[in-house]
């Protein structure tokens, strides 16, 4: 009999193992991104040769960022910046954890896919009733000692169980993706806030000699009011446009402060920890090539696409897990153990004893639960498929604004270059004017603050085409270093 038994169960392993192959579920396909040649309707003027001097950037469509994007900058202070994020931070640092958790846990679920040893140890008091023994005779009471391994398996014959594996490395690799966008958010932070304080004090420096040139000019105009040959209404009107003009500053400083305070917090520092370094244009230079991979490389490259692509792997993997419960479970266990009623004859070898078992749980009737749950599971995917359809077109339209404001950058700079140096002439000719003894030095001053507020749009337009720069790199995915 023992050997029948032995029999049956070795027979319903090997059925088992050979139903093992059948994984139960969709196999994960990795999506196709659309097809895309080109981020923009039409063409861009910056992919051909820049129009000039001032908007000589030029895009490379089919190419790829192969170093750390922000190098290209070619800012020692700014590459200086980064690496103390990238060392301090306190959000990427939790994302690391996050993503060595998912590993844990999923090195944990491919654990339960092996066979389970364990060693169990116990003791007791037993008295037989009358019923269970019948006409034999009945022993006293008496204790009895058993130690022994066991050893336990699960059949996972439908592939549920390697189903729920690949799950969570999908959410593992999730959370890796979530660290590089986090990298990511990070270099860009530390970067853009970089730039905008470059941006605010130079725009800041402008403003500050156009008051310079409007506190001479009322100076002026209040000499010649003494002297009676301006009236009363020049006096305002030239404290009018100083005051307006001093209203500029508050609104600059505070943008100044507060793009210091975020770069601080960047840093994975207070406000008021230690000095940040103050940038200047004059110090960064303007990437004039910009690789631009094609749609189809970004939808590879992106951390926030690739996250969408892992959910949806973890949600087609959680398929096949709901699958696979809609079948019978079958557990496989033995033990050996050592059983006496003293504990000097527990380890003699006439006390061996062992068990080998096979169990069978099925689902007959739940109420639908199990199919209601795989049909809630195959939902689930086809949400996460529209997500990620949804995450590559944003990432594209994305891409597409930046390098139309890109577009829109050289054009503006070549505007304002264009005003900035027709003030320039303006004042030439002012000036040879009053050398002359045409004009007073009224109308000289305020060709002086023309050429002065020309020059100041003109820092908003460059540092903004810095910014939009960065912001393009950003939207590309960056060039991701090892962020683990």
């Amino acid at each position: 009999m023992k050997r029948k038994g032995s029999a049956n169960i070795a027979a319903l392993f090997l059925a088992a193992t050979l139903l093992a192959g059948c994984a139960a579920g969709p196999d994960f396909q990795r999506p196709e991104p659309p097809p895309a040649a080109r981020y923009t309707a039409r063409p861009l003027k910056l992919e051909g040769k820049g129009a000039g001097r001032e908007a000589a950037q030029q895009i490379l469509l089919g190419d790829a960022l192969d170093q750390a994007w922000w190098q290209l900058f070619r800012s020692e202070a700014l590459t200086g910046v980064v690496k103390r994020a990238l060392a301090r931070n306190r959000t990427l640092a939790a994302a690391g954890y996050r993503l060595a958790e998912a590993r844990e846990l999923a090195a944990a679920r491919a654990g339960t896919l092996k066979p389970q040893l364990g060693m169990t140890a116990g003791a007791g008091r037993e008295k037989y009733g009358d019923e269970f023994l019948g006409n034999s005779p009945k022993p006293p009471p008496f204790t009895y000692f058993a130690v022994g391994p066991t050893i336990s398996y699960s059949l996972d014959y439908t592939g549920g169980g390697a189903r729920s594996v690949e799950q969570e490395n999908a959410r593992a690799d999730y959370q890796r993706q979530q660290l590089d966008a986090a990298y990511l958010a990070v270099t860009g932070n530390a970067v853009m806030e970089s730039l905008r304080i470059a941006s605010l004090r130079a725009q800041i420096a402008a403003v500050r000699t156009v008051l310079v040139l409007d506190e001479e000019d009322l100076k002026l105009v209040q000499e010649a009011f003494a002297a009676g040959s301006v009236s009363r209404l020049d006096i305002v009107s030239t404290g009018s446009r100083l005051a307006d003009d001093s209203a500029q500053l508050p609104s600059l400083n505070q943008a100044l402060s507060l793009a210091r305070h975020a770069l601080a917090l960047v840093l994975g520092q207070t406000p008021a920890d230690g000095a940040l370094p103050e940038f200047d244009l004059a110090q960064l230079t303007l990437p004039r090539q910009l690789p631009v991979s094609l749609p189809s490389s970004l939808a590879h490259r992106r951390p926030d696409i690739l996250a969408a692509e892992a959910e949806l792997h973890a949600a087609t993997a959680a398929v096949g897990v709901a699958t696979a419960n809609l079948y019978p479970h079958i557990d496989i266990g033995a033990s050996f153990a050592q059983q006496s009623t003293a504990t000097s004859q527990l380890f003699e070898r006439s006390m061996n004893a062992w068990g080998l078992t096979a169990g069978l749980v099925a689902p007959i009737f739940d109420g639908g639960t199990l199919r209601a749950e795989r049909r809630a599971a195959v939902d689930a995917m086809q949400a996460s498929t529209a997500k990620y359809q949804q995450t590559v077109l944003a990432a594209f339209g994305q891409v597409a604004d930046s390098l139309q404001a890109l577009d829109h950058d050289a054009e503006a700079l070549e505007a304002v270059g264009k005003s900035r140096q027709a003030a320039g002439d303006n004042l030439d000719l002012m000036r040879a004017s009053y050398r002359e003894g045409n004009i007073g030095v009224l109308e000289v001053h305020d060709a002086e603050r023309r050429l002065s507020q020309a020059s100041l749009a003109y820092v908003r337009v460059r540092a903004q085409r810095y910014m939009d720069t960065a912001q393009l790199f950003l939207a590309l995915g960056g060039a991701v270093e090892d962020a683990q």
